[in-house]
């Protein structure tokens, strides 16, 4: 029997209860285009309705009465056999669909968009004047032209398709679908069509013009240069080239180029001297290195110097030629971080993360790709970056929640990067001040071979801290968020000339607004959340959804005019430090101020270079910064994050406070750090104060023991969303009798607690519960909720509700 090549592709758009390998006939048309990893565009569906795919298996097959591929997007292998094998273990670990999980893998902004145009169909004249007045308009906005669907509606004034389509049906439109993707930058090079014999004749005869010849000239001596530069030299405008190219003369064609995040230009550092210290942690990693896939935790206090570690190690991996991946928490973190790569490795740096542009996004991904860049260094999604010879992956500040997706897939950056260094040998190499409890054991256990920076590189010492108590603030008369203490230690910096970082991590002016006649808060409409008063807009701003409302004047429950704004923000801290310094320049970063592009990069680069005496801001002013001149840190408000109901609001806390007190005193003066606090006995903000992770490390441990907390447990919160609170909560209960049958039938050792309301039930309108699983996160678990969620989704009365499962999540608990 006769077998034809057979493409099994991840499609788009399927819901996870259907979600499987689809089958698709190759046409001969496409026989030597299609490949493994590839991106096409399939049928799916009773109607098939383009929709876009991923090859993941090639098979020869006979027989089968299959739709065939509409088109292939590209004429090479996107994605290789390991990604397409790494997709499927965050399928698997994340209940996501396989497309989904594929997607991570692409270049951001790279997926294929379908386009539809319209154009004027051959009709008689008697036939458009019969057309009514709209009908007219849209006939003619497309008569001798192709225009795109969004184009048409715009210039249209219309709500949607549905006219276009109508008149499609009718036979008076025609309609095409298509696809288009983002592309990269190009610049236009010209180079010579002639060879060197005949240019020179041509330099020296009468039968080009004077400035032709001198492009011929200049192609000459260049062999090939940029239109723009051609132009330049010869002294010509873009014209003179357009003629000798359609006389032969020379040729034009486009070249890729690649758009560079990196705008600094850090001047290359020479290797430093690592301490004893360094050099014993350095030379273990890399034997480690050397030995194969392995895994290993460095813990090293703030200052320790962890990073000249890294940079020793990866001129080793490099020099092996093999690749690195340094991720980061966030984008504030990046521009320090890749100016002391780049400082190092140069060109061979890339960079990637969300704040870049689409374009920059693709240009830097292809030169990974293209094995033009070898160091990458990014936020999370970094962990995907298409090295072909990967090293180590390092992840510094590995306890940050960043790394951890909050959307589907729902996967941790550490699982990924586990993933990726067991398949490629590589080592992966986890590094922070206060890593996460969950790290801490597993190194202690043996899973993770573990290392110590145990005191600051050099000369350098930790900070001595002073805990204020803010109650007895209060007893003295004192309301506001600035202490005496602070603003003592404020004022001695100011005048040493000395630099300050002051942590306050709410944006905003005003947390909370309230009416004290009858009590009524003012929240937004959407969500269960209070709003946040702006003084930068004047508007009321909820941080979940952006709804936004006038500054109150009145309470809109019983009409008193006694509209109360209380709690502080870092607007409120930056006006009250201006008041208090009035000669102080001062700094905001916050969410507010480092929306534009660069912005973290250029604030922080003007802080560095002295130009402003105080920084407060949030949590992004916190960690992995290095300024020597920061000799002071305030943290306004030590017990904002202690108290949120999570079993891990201690941990965060004594990371938050452990890591922005180490900002200070990291030159050759000595830092000092000033924690506010309404509970100064509290044993989590002592132990921050001391800078005794160890000691934190035990005493939670015993609590979670106790309480069956990770890491001796693993957590599957089951969530559910709908529109309908009451639907909602029935469908959560009715989730749950499907789940106390299956471990009942499993026999799995479980504890299952809910359903109850999440810790913000409702944001932009929709109601949020949870079902939470204390469990081992094993393949029997996962197939047993992989089943439930299957269930869920077929059937009928769930509809309006939907349902996820996510494993270790960062929500309270």
């Amino acid at each position: 029997m006769q077998t034809r090549t057979v493409a099994l592709v991840a499609v788009e758009g399927v819901a996870y209860h259907f979600d499987k390998l689809f089958s698709y006939a190759v046409p001969d048309r496409l026989q030597q285009a299609v490949q493994l990893g590839a991106r096409v565009v399939v049928p799916f569906g009773r109607g098939s309705r383009n929709r876009r795919g991923i090859i993941c298996l090639l098979e020869q097959q006979a027989g089968k009465n299959l739709k065939s591929l509409v088109s292939v997007a590209d004429g090479f292998s996107l994605l290789d056999t390991q990604s397409i094998e790494l997709a499927g273990f965050i399928k698997a670990q994340t209940f996501c669909t396989l497309y989904e999980a594929l997607r991570l893998m692409l270049p951001a902004g790279g997926d294929l968009r379908f386009t539809r145009t319209y154009q004027a169909a051959d009709v008689p004249p008697e036939t458009v004047a019969m057309l009514l007045p709209v009908e007219r308009r849209v006939f003619d906005l497309v008569a001798g032209k192709t225009v795109e669907r969004g184009k048409l509606l715009e210039q249209a004034m219309l709500p949607d398709d549905a006219l276009p389509e109508e008149l499609v049906r009718r036979g008076l439109l025609l309609a095409a679908d298509g696809t288009t993707q983002a592309s990269g930058a190009g610049e236009q090079v010209a180079r010579l069509s002639v060879s060197e014999a005949e240019a020179r004749e041509l330099i020296a005869g009468k039968t080009l013009t004077t400035k032709r010849r001198a492009v011929v000239k200049a192609l000459l001596d260049a062999g090939e240069a940029p239109v723009p530069v051609v132009c330049y030299t010869a002294g010509v405008t873009r014209a003179v080239v357009r003629t000798l190219e359609k006389q032969g003369v020379l040729a034009v064609y486009e070249r890729r180029v690649f758009r560079s995040p990196l705008r600094q230009t850090a001047p290359h550092t020479e290797r430093p001297v690592l301490s004893e210290d360094q050099q014993r942690v350095y030379e273990s990693l890399l034997t480690r290195y050397q030995q194969g896939a392995s895994a290993a935790l460095l813990y090293g206090v703030t200052g320790s110097g962890k990073t000249q570690v890294f940079l020793r190690l990866i001129e080793d991996v490099r020099a092996d030629g093999r690749d690195v991946i340094v991720l980061v928490p966030e984008i504030a973190l990046t521009p320090q971080a890749v100016a002391r790569f780049y400082a190092r490795f140069g060109e061979d740096i890339a960079v990637l993360h969300s704040g870049l542009s689409t374009g920059e996004r693709m240009d830097e991904w292809q030169r990974v790709k293209d094995g033009r860049a070898h160091v990458v260094v990014g936020t999370r999604s970094a962990v995907f970056a298409p090295v072909a010879h990967l090293g180590a992956i390092i992840m510094d500040e590995e306890q940050e929640h960043t790394y951890k997706s909050e959307s589907s897939p729902r996967y941790h950056a550490r699982d990924v990067a586990r993933f990726r260094c067991a398949k490629s040998g590589a080592l992966l190499l986890l590094a922070s001040a206060t890593p996460s409890c969950e790290s801490f054991f597993a190194a202690r256990k043996g899973r993770y071979a573990l290392l110590e920076l145990p005191a600051r590189y050099g000369s350098g010492h930790l900070p001595s801290v002073i805990t204020v108590d803010m109650k007895e603030e209060l007893a003295d008369g004192n309301d506001g968020p600035l202490s005496r203490t602070l603003v003592r230690e404020l004022r001695r910096n100011l005048e040493n000339g000395e630099q300050s970082i002051l942590l306050l991590n709410r944006r905003g002016f005003n947390t909370f607004v309230s009416c004290p006649a009858c009590g009524h808060v003012f929240t937004c409409p959407h969500c269960s959340i209070a709003l946040t008063y702006h003084s930068a807009n004047g508007q009321m701003m909820c941080h979940y959804c952006g709804h936004t409302a006038p500054r109150p004047t009145v309470c809109p429950s019983c009409g008193s005019g006694m509209v109360r704004f209380s709690g502080s923000g870092t607007q409120k801290a930056e006006r009250l430090l201006a008041e208090t310094f009035p000669q102080a320049r001062i700094l905001r970063m916050d969410m507010d101020t480092t929306a534009g592009k660069f912005a973290h990069e250029r604030l922080f680069g003007a802080f560095g270079r002295g130009e402003y005496d105080m920084l407060v801001g949030t949590q992004m002013v916190a960690k992995g910064l290095d300024f020597p001149n920061v000799t002071l840190v305030g943290v306004l408000s030590a017990d904002q994050s202690l108290y949120t109901g999570d079993y891990r609001a201690s941990e965060r806390t004594f990371s938050l406070l452990t890591q922005v007190v180490g900002r200070a005193g990291r030159g050759r003066l000595s830092g000092r750090a000033v924690i506010q606090t309404q509970t100064p006995e509290n044993e989590t903000i002592r132990l921050a104060a001391a800078q005794n992770y160890e000691a934190f490390y035990l005493r939670e441990m015993e609590l979670r023991r106790a309480l069956l907390y990770p890491p001796f447990c693993d957590i599957c919160e089951i969530g559910f969303i709908g529109g309908e609170e009451s639907a909602v909560q029935a469908q959560a209960q009715a989730f749950l009798e499907r789940l106390r049958r299956a471990l009942s039938a499993s026999g799995l050792p479980v504890r299952v607690l809910g359903p109850s309301p999440a810790a913000v039930v409702k944001i932009k309108n929709r109601y949020r519960y949870k079902i939470i699983i204390k469990c081992k996160n094993d393949r029997r678990l996962r197939a047993l909720v992989s089943d439930l969620l299957i269930e869920f989704g077929k059937q009928k009365q769930a509809k309006g509700t939907s349902v996820f499962a996510d494993i270790n999540p960062l929500g309270s608990v």
